[in-house]
């Protein structure tokens, strides 16, 4: 459950939850990096569970030496008052038999704290997409019913695309359709229970392999960009331009250290 980092219980009420699913590449939470680094946000709490695998270290989010060993866990919330904005940043994987406890978690949390609405950022295997899913941009949406109702319009009118069902038997029969994201960890699961809860939910995902998926958060980030506005886009008229996201310190080892001198 969310524990405070403050003596006296938060609200977030009204406020947007962004939060990233442990899925292929580990886009989701890449982007949530950039999000918590550039809008400078404070951590004002953690969830206690004994649903993902415990982890420690320094913060990840550095901007001094004052507050470089400053401790971070496996599952820390964040917050920007001002823009009424909540971040949950998850990162270690979910412990597999305890991932339908972490979803009746996370749902029980998104309700009881009031949140107007929660975006999930994802990413699927692009070696299973289907034919429909090959063509076009590789970034998709899902919408909850009651989050249908509010903002389903407005995403087409941005000419967003839907992720598509797929046959449930390939090869054999078209009749019955079902929603598969492969490599999408909690993602369906939550999006699902999320249906049956009636919360204002959306899953933003993108097709990806395993690899340097930092260019995947950019696009995946900046897509969302262009709906929560979270960030100004600098105005060019010659040029296309993208928003400036800041990349935080933890991103220097991204992919280890360097190799020792002493090999050679």
């Amino acid at each position: 459950m969310f524990v405070s980092a403050e003596c006296t219980p938060l609200s977030f009420k009204d406020f947007i939850l962004i939060m990233p699913a442990v899925s292929v590449g580990n886009v989701g939470q890449l982007a949530v990096d950039l999000i918590v680094s550039t809008l400078n946000m404070c951590r004002v709490g953690y969830l206690h569970t004994d649903c993902l695998i415990p982890m420690a270290g320094n913060n990840p989010y550095a901007t001094s030496a004052e507050n470089a060993n400053d401790l971070s866990t496996s599952a820390e919330v964040y917050s920007s008052p001002d823009l009424k904005l909540a971040v949950l940043q998850i990162r270690s994987p979910i412990i597999q038999k305890k991932s339908k406890k972490f979803r009746k978690l996370l749902v029980s949390w998104m309700k009881t704290s009031g949140f107007s609405r929660t975006v999930v950022l994802s990413s699927s295997h692009a070696y299973q997409r289907d034919d429909q899913q090959l063509l076009g941009t590789p970034l998709r949406y899902l919408l909850t019913p009651s989050m249908q109702k509010e903002t389903g319009d407005h995403l087409k009118e941005m000419d967003w695309k839907e992720m598509e069902t797929v046959s449930a038997f390939p090869g054999v029969s078209d009749s019955e359709q079902r929603l598969c994201i492969p490599g999408g960890g909690v993602t369906k699961g939550l999006f699902t229970a999320s249906c049956a809860e009636d919360i204002p939910l959306a899953i933003v995902l993108i097709f990806c392999s395993e690899g340097d998926n930092i260019p995947d958060a950019f696009t995946l980030l900046n897509h969302l960009n262009t709906w929560l506005h979270l960030v100004e886009t600098p105005v060019s008229a010659e040029i296309q331009t993208q928003p400036k996201w800041r990349i935080p310190a933890s991103w220097r080892l991204l992919f280890g250290s360097g190799l020792p001198p002493a090999l050679f």
